[in-house]
């Protein structure tokens, strides 16, 4: 997430006036990354979980399962 998608959500979410408090950006940076982290790691699970069900013997489908789930969590190294 930039700098300037975090001012903007920030904004819009009404917590625009903590951008003027003193070293207050670090620590919605930091809380933007967190949440983002979060969010990709649930996704990669629904993948792995959609890539391992038994109904799905299809070897395409579970590649690609597993191809997203590497892309996600690539995705938080960045």
């Amino acid at each position: 997430m930039t700098k300037e998608e975090i001012i903007e959500f920030t904004k819009f979410s009404g917590l625009g006036m903590l951008l003027e408090i003193g070293g207050m950006y670090k620590c919605l940076e930091h809380f933007a990354k967190l949440v983002a982290e979060k969010e990709r790691e649930e996704c990669a699970k629904l993948c792995e979980a959609l890539s391992n069900t038994e109904a799905n013997m299809n070897k395409t489908w579970r590649n690609g399962c597993k191809s997203s789930v590497d892309a996600i969590r690539a995705r938080g190294q960045e």
